[in-house]
């Protein structure tokens, strides 16, 4: 068994090889690094391979060159509780296009195995993929889709479900746990890595965003159908497949109130970038359990650079500070990107955010985007990178309350 970290590339047909005298190598930020032992894990079953288009992969020689290999650039794509430390190390060709919106992750050849640079940080086989996707699923939606009859949430779900393959949209069929309701059709932010909507500058979205605005009554018909009959039922609003919830906050607050005159069973909460606060204020009062907020940076200009949105960080701090004074059970949807992320300055910024806004939870996730094009709208670092090994260690040394994992669980109880 060779303990030597080899690094990988594909052929023109997209087969693996691994490269003899070519060491293993990952990237972060702009920068290549060696891979080390403590850097890998097993790469996990339900993880995919990929090789990069017009990007050669890159390896590291017995004499301490970084060169190019001839063959393309490989990546994993890993499964949901799973956080990448590194990013594959490849070369672009000038004429080469934007990658789709994956989280890509340096994979090498170790100990005779595939390994991946990646931290293993939430368990919740809630979202194995084995649960997704099976043979009954078309009849489970017609079922449905017949019992909300003229119900427009549940038939687009339906179509998430068979076309896009969203597990959210799926656990509305299959009577389980946490099920979306897209309720809005329109967004306040036009962020750079949106997978619903993109602009032609980008490239093309994952999954298609709704086209109409559900009434209240759609929306409680959905919420009392899940939360009566799920096993730890959840309803969330501001799934991919819409815009920002909390500009749908009229119709939301009615359908909440709708819900809980009908069941007090399961829980409501939503993924929102919480830049509306008006909006969170109605749908907090109506009878918010939970609430998860995507946020990149808690740097103002860091976060305007991504977002590019009609609101500021102070807005979404004002969101979440309102959410926590209620007894909203808050995390952080902390889109993460190695050599950004954990940069000495957005390190402090955190803490001091944390020290602010004491959330119980940060939900790390892979940011899926292109590399270079993330690198280039984003501002220069002032400091180094810590890793993100040392980034989570820090945090949760700072905030030992503070809960870091990948997945929203049902709260038992709200704090």
């Amino acid at each position: 068994m060779s303990e030597e970290i080899r690094a990988l590339y594909a052929d023109e047909s997209g087969e693996i090889f691994d490269a003899p005298g070519f060491a293993g190598l990952g990237r972060t930020g702009n920068e290549n690094v060696r891979l080390q032992p403590a850097d890998l894990i097993p790469l996990p079953e339900s993880a995919d391979l990929m090789f990069l288009p017009d990007r050669l992969a890159m390896g590291l020689t017995a004499e301490g060159e970084m060169l190019p290999i001839t063959g393309r650039a490989v990546a994993a794509i890993l499964p949901a509780g799973y956080t990448r430390l590194y990013m594959p190390a490849y070369q672009r060709a000038e004429e080469a296009g934007q990658l789709p919106l994956y989280g890509y992750t340096a994979v090498v050849l170790y100990k005779d195995a595939l390994y991946a640079a990646a931290l293993y940080t939430d368990d919740n086989d809630k979202w194995d993929p084995a649960h997704y996707n099976t043979h009954d699923l078309k009849r489970l939606v017609k079922r449905t889709v017949k019992e909300l009859k003229g119900n427009r949430i549940a038939e687009h779900l339906g179509n998430c479900s068979l076309e896009w393959h969203c597990c959210t949209a799926q656990n509305l069929f299959y009577r389980r746990w946490e099920a979306g309701i897209p309720a809005s059709p329109v967004c306040n932010a036009n962020c750079f890595g949106c997978i619903s909507l993109q602009p032609a500058e980008c490239c093309e979205s994952p999954q298609s965003r709704i086209k109409f605005r559900p009434t209240a009554e759609e929306i409680a018909a959905v919420g009392i159908y899940h939360l009566s009959t799920a096993p730890e039922g959840i309803i969330s609003f501001g799934q991919g497949c819409e815009g920002e919830p909390s500009l749908a906050a009229d119709n939301i607050a009615a359908g909440i109130v709708l819900i809980r005159a009908a069941t007090s069973k399961g829980q409501i909460n939503i993924n929102t970038n919480a830049g509306y606060t008006e909006g969170i204020q109605k749908i907090v009062d109506a009878g918010l359990d939970t609430m998860r907020v995507s946020i990149i940076s808690a740097l103002p200009a860091s976060y305007a650079a991504y977002y590019r949105s009609s609101y500021d960080l102070e807005a979404v701090k004002a969101s979440i500070r309102y959410a926590l004074s209620k007894g909203i059970y808050v995390s952080l949807n902390m889109l993460y990107f190695p050599g950004f992320n954990d940069r000495e300055e957005e390190l402090a910024a955190w803490k001091d955010f944390f020290r602010e806004l004491p959330v119980q939870m940060i939900q790390v996730r892979n940011l899926n985007i292109d590399p270079d094009a993330f690198m280039e709208i984003m501002p220069a670092a002032q400091g180094r990178a810590v890793g993100t090994n040392v980034f989570l260690r820090e945090l949760q040394a700072s905030y030992p309350a503070l809960v870091i994992g990948s997945f929203s669980h049902y709260v038992e109880e709200k704090q």
